[in-house]
Parts: C-alpha cells; structure tokens; sequence
C-alpha cells in the first residue's frame, strides 16, 4: 500500500515553499527556471553517476517504490506461524515442515527453516544466515549513500549555478535587460540545489536506512525462532522471545 507519511511529507515540504512564494508575492514562474534546472539536476546526476557504477544507480531508482510504496509486514502472524512450526516439530520432528516450506513467501524464514530441515548445526546456520544478513545490510546501505551523495553534491551544483548566473550578470551590465535573467538563473539555482537536497534525496536516504533497519530487526527475529525451534524451547517460551523484538522495534520507532 502507498505510505502516506513519505507522499505526504512530499508535498508538504514542496508546497510549503511554494506557499511561501506565493504569500511573499512571487509567481509560480520565477521558480521554474530551465536553465537552472540542467544546472542542478543534470550536474548533481552525472557527478553521482561518477562516483557509483551504474548498476547501483539503476537499484537506487527502483528502491523509490520501497519509500513510497510501504509493504505491510504482520509480526503477529509471523510470530504464530513460527510458533505452529514449533508445536509441528515437537510432535512430528524437523523434517514434518516439508510441506510448510511451499506456503512461505519469506525468503529469509523459508532459507532458515530450509537449513535447519537439512541438519545443519544452531550454532552454524546462525553464521550463516548472519552472514547474510551482513551482506543484505552492505548492499541496501550501498543503495541508500546513492542517495546520500546525490544529496551531497547538489547543494554545491547549486552553488556552481548561482556563479554562473552571477557571471552572466557581470558581463552584461551594460544591458539592464539581460540582468534580470541571470539573477534568477542564479537565485533559483541555489534553491534547487539546496531544497532538492533536504526535502527530496537526504529524507530519501534516511527512509531507507530506517527500512533497513527494521528489516534487520525482523529477520534477527525470524532467526532466534526457527534456532530456538531447533533446540526444542517450549512454544511458550519462543513465544516472549520473538515478542521482545517487536517491543524493541516500537521503541526504536521502526
């Protein structure tokens, strides 16, 4: 489902500007400046385009769907699902969640219990999936500095259009008609890098770090209840377990 708060956040910081403007007696025109916006937009791009491979570029752009687009998670049913795993193995054994593995969509949980069904040792699945978890952690953090460093360098981009605008107003002194335009190039150049920055590509970035974060969370969650199901813990007692990650997520603000 859509998440509100990041559309609404959107469009709440865009149109405070614009507001603003508006109340101040400005036109919605002389914030839309063309040659400011290749300025910006074009030179925070290819600087960021330097300094990632175009791979992570492509990934960076399909991530927008996971800020704006929010995939429901119900923990209450992940936590009974574990749960019923457990009352399985304690009656039939580990290999009895054969059939259960068809009807799991999460690949983290079904790798896990995959493992576990095959005899591999607590101790070294929890390596394992950890390890993955690292790597998981590595490559949405990767994503997210896109992000991050777009945020970076557009200030400074805008700051590159405000001299050349400048420039332009310098050189034509002599004729009053062409100073207005440069004055603009440069004014509305420094808004766009500095608002492209704080109201677009840094809260971008900072969603997806907090995403991260709290598909950690689940997955450290799901982990500790197929292993805890591996060493035979009552149902009961997995069920506090797995609740204390839910409660540390709501604490977190996750």
């Amino acid at each position: 489902m859509i998440d509100r708060g990041s559309v609404f956040g959107l469009i709440l910081g865009i149109a405070a500007i614009a507001a603003a403007n508006y109340i101040e007696g400005g036109s919605s025109d002389s914030l839309f400046q063309l040659t400011a916006a290749m300025i910006v937009f074009g030179g925070t791009l290819g600087a960021t385009l330097l300094s990632f491979p175009l791979r992570d570029i492509i990934q960076a752009a399909s991530s927008l769907k996971e800020v704006f687009w929010e995939k429901e998670i119900n923990h209450e049913q992940i936590i009974n699902d574990i749960i019923n795993y457990s009352y399985i193995v304690r009656k039939n054994g580990m290999f009895a969640l054969e059939e259960e593995l068809t009807k799991i969509d999460d690949t983290f949980l079904k790798k896990s219990l995959r493992l576990a069904i095959d005899g591999m040792k607590p101790k070294l699945l929890r390596e394992t999936m950890e390890q993955e978890n690292i790597i998981y952690e590595e490559n949405k953090k990767r994503i997210a500095k896109v992000f991050e460093t777009a945020g970076g360098f557009a200030p400074t981009i805008g700051i590159i259009g405000a001299v050349m605008g400048l420039i332009q107003v310098m050189e034509n002194l002599s004729d009053p008609s062409k100073l207005g335009s440069g004055i603009a190039v440069a004014f509305v150049a420094t808004i766009y890098g500095i608002g492209s920055a704080n109201l677009i590509l840094l809260p971008i970035s900072k969603r997806l770090i907090n995403k991260i974060n709290s598909d950690l969370t689940m997955r450290e969650m799901i982990l500790e209840g197929v292993i805890s199901i591996q060493l035979g813990i009552n149902p009961h007692y997995i069920d506090e377990r797995l609740r204390v990650f839910i409660l540390e997520k709501r604490k977190s603000g996750q």
